[in-house]
């Protein structure tokens, strides 16, 4: 037999299911205006580009998202070899021990999201809310021959409304959150190789 708080919380999600169906496209998603692609031409490029070996990670929470990881890592790998910054980019370890780690690390803005998504569900979209995913992007340089590694790091955002929320202030609209997340991830390694070049030691 069920117990009424078993019972109770069945129903509880059944509510939050139909309710997601009635829903369906009403989820949109925006993107941190405040953030900007730096183009590689702004790059300050080395006199003499070596080769580096880039590791590429995803993580929600701080732990490893194998599944963003894959679907990101050949777009940040395109963009570090265009980037004029090295003459060979690639997986495996370099003679020179150069090495260039990326991690975006997607983080909660708040700590109410779910309980924003609960009341939009139970209302059917008609009270709107609306949730950030922060994104601490870091890139870790080990120098050749240097003892302490290079990091920059920056954040982004991505903002998702529900039912009838307003737009977020300063934000732009994507075409849905798979075209948010490669516009995040391209605008953040951008602003990190920017940054990475004009440090005096990046060599």
């Amino acid at each position: 037999m069920f117990s009424v708080q078993a019972w109770a919380r069945r129903a509880v999600l059944g509510m939050m299911l139909a309710a997601t169906a009635l829903l369906g496209g009403c989820a949109s998603a925006y993107l941190d205006a405040s953030v900007r692609e730096v183009p590689a031409s702004q790059f300050k490029k080395p006199a003499s580009p070596g080769p580096v070996q880039l590791l590429f990670d995803f993580q929600t929470k701080g732990v490893a998202n194998a599944q963003a990881t894959s679907m990101l890592r050949e777009r940040v790998e395109a963009q570090v070899r265009a980037s004029g910054l090295f003459s060979e980019v690639g997986s495996s370890a370099v003679a020179s021990g150069a090495l260039l780690t990326i991690t975006l690390n997607n983080v909660p803005m708040s700590d109410d999201a779910f309980a924003k998504g609960f009341v939009t569900g139970l209302t059917l979209g008609l009270a709107g809310s609306q949730v950030g995913d922060g994104y601490v992007c870091t890139a870790t340089y080990r120098v050749p021959g240097a003892s302490t590694p290079l990091v920059k790091q920056m954040r982004h955002a991505i903002y998702t409304t529900l039912g009838a929320a307003g737009t977020p202030a300063n934000a732009i609209k994507m075409p849905d959150h798979k075209e948010a997340a490669f516009q995040m991830t391209t605008q953040a390694v951008s602003q990190l190789l920017n940054d990475l070049s004009q440090d005096a030691s990046f060599k």
